[in-house]
């Protein structure tokens, strides 16, 4: 038996509970991983919630990322002791994810723990250090530059937001970061920010083409904001657009793609092919300083995850948030 936070669904009513399951209840897989930490990133907050038909099948054990040891593994990649990483491949939404003390996976979805983060330090980055490190290697691989001016980075004190600023700034850029929470001012300038715009700027219908402020973009917001970014990336600029956390919608004109060649990079992290997964995580291991991910990340129990979830929708928490499983 172990512990694990399970969804279910009975006449159209959600329930979610810290339960104890049998081992034999674990989905098919040909990775068995005693799992050390897991996290709780915004689409978990979904799934625990409800708020978002995220489960596609019950019961479920939510959990986007995970970190642990092999137990047993019948994959050519894996052994016995080797230290693992998961983030995505549907894992929360239609396979067993990480809010549990075990995890059977598939050996393809997983990549090594890099030697330079501890397995706490690994979740404290999670999906949305990952994506936010996809969003930079976009950026970077589209000819961005810093000579070229400067990068906003959008939701900059939610998860994806905090790591994107440490990394830009890591990479030499110059960082702007938007965000609704004034008193987060300190925090943000800590982890790089050289400046600070209130996200209201950006949050509200805007004109097709607005005076070019930015050289690249990481939004992790969507809707008025993502369309406002556009309206405001100079020249040649790159806009990496990987969240939605005003909105799925993108209210925009084709003005800022056909008048001034602005190009829109869409970052996915769910699916993403091995390579890059590897790419992105080189990228952390060797940009983003281990010290800052005290300041952007904190720990929680696993009977602890169900009301952090609630917190976390209601943008009450600030960076990354680590969940001890077995705690």
């Amino acid at each position: 038996m172990f512990s694990a936070i399970v969804i279910d669904k009975t006449d159209d009513k959600q329930s979610v509970a810290l339960a104890q399951v049998d081992e034999s209840q674990l989905p098919e897989g040909d990775v068995t991983i005693d799992v050390a930490y897991s996290t709780l990133n915004y689409k978990d907050g979904l799934a625990i919630t409800g708020s978002s038909p995220v489960v596609r099948k019950f019961p479920m054990v939510p959990g986007i990322d995970l970190v642990g040891t092999v137990r047993e593994s019948s994959h050519g990649d894996w052994k016995a002791g080797d230290k693992v990483v998961l983030n995505g491949w549907g894992v929360g939404e239609g396979h067993w994810g990480g809010l549990s003390q075990v995890a059977r996976l598939k050996g393809d979805w997983l990549v090594p723990l890099p030697a330079a983060f501890t397995p706490a330090q690994a979740m404290a980055i999670g999906t949305a250090g990952y994506t936010a490190a996809l969003c930079v290697e976009a950026l970077v691989n589209a000819g961005i530059t810093p000579d070229q001016g400067e990068i906003l980075v959008t939701g900059a004190t939610g998860g994806v937001g905090s790591v994107a600023v440490a990394l830009l700034k890591k990479a030499g850029f110059t960082v702007a970061g938007s965000t609704g929470k004034a008193s987060e001012t300190d925090y943000l300038k800590q982890l790089g920010a050289d400046t600070i715009i209130d996200r209201a700027e950006l949050s509200e219908k805007g004109k097709p083409l607005q005076k070019e402020r930015w050289a690249g973009v990481v939004d992790s917001v969507g809707s008025f904001t993502l369309a406002n970014a556009c309206a405001q990336t100079r020249y040649g600029g790159a806009v990496a657009a990987c969240g939605l956390a005003q909105g799925a919608d993108f209210p925009v004109t084709v003005m800022p793609f056909i008048l001034r060649g602005v190009r829109l990079l869409g970052v996915d992290s769910v699916m993403a092919p091995k390579a890059r997964r590897l790419g992105a995580w080189e990228r952390l291991a060797r940009d983003l300083d281990p010290a800052l991910l005290g300041v952007i990340a904190h720990e929680i129990s696993l009977g602890e995850a169900v009301s952090a979830a609630s917190d976390l929708l209601a943008g009450k928490v600030r960076g990354r948030i680590i969940v001890d499983v077995n705690r």
